[in-house]
């Protein structure tokens, strides 16, 4: 699913991610929005009726973005260990720089017995997305004699992506950037050892 969106919607969709990653969905409104694009809320409605609506367009660019990033990085870095240190150097990137501290679908998973349904279902096909993704990387990774899986590549990409997502989290919760590069790093060494 490909959304196109007017330029005045995707600035309103861009501004509603920066506030989803500080606070989740109950952490903004419309009138939050309103603020960042100076617009009336009634013309946010116009673009989004609801805020369901925004935030599950929002999940669906972000995961959109994602497959199409880790694609990439898929041509790039044909060694499964080497795509999943970049995969990891990304977000450590993007967290020490500050230009993102947490994946938006993390944020929203916390709060999934609460947001409208649409967006839940959203939410779990990212999570889906990226651990089929990882179970591929360890996949090959075994093939190739570069990683020894603990059980199997499904439920050892499960345990690689919520060691990925809590990372984000301690290292927020911290304040300590650089919490997640420890983390990742010593995972992954659990990975490539043989023990």
């Amino acid at each position: 699913m490909n959304i196109e969106l007017s330029p005045r919607a995707t600035e309103i969709a861009d501004q509603a991610k920066l506030l989803l990653a500080a606070g989740g969905y109950s952490g903004f409104s419309y009138a939050d929005v309103s603020d960042r694009v100076h617009i009336c809320k009634a013309s946010i409605h116009h673009h989004f009726p609801s805020k369901a609506e925004l935030v599950r367009t929002v999940v669906v660019r972000d995961r959109e973005r994602a497959n199409a990033a880790r694609a990439e990085l898929d041509r790039q870095f044909p060694e499964p260990l080497a795509r999943l240190e970049a995969y990891t150097g990304h977000w450590s990137d993007c967290i020490c720089e500050g230009t993102s501290s947490v994946c938006i679908s993390v944020m929203l998973a916390a709060e999934l017995p609460m947001i409208p349904k649409e967006v839940a279902n959203e939410v779990r096909h990212s999570f889906e997305d990226l651990a089929a993704w990882l179970a591929t990387i360890l996949e090959d990774g075994e093939r190739a004699g570069q990683f020894s899986l603990r059980d199997n590549a499904q439920v050892d990409a499960l345990a690689v992506m919520s060691t990925v997502n809590g990372a984000m989290l301690t290292a927020r919760a911290l304040n300590k950037p650089e919490v997640f590069r420890e983390i990742t790093r010593a995972a992954i060494s659990q990975l490539t050892s043989s023990g």
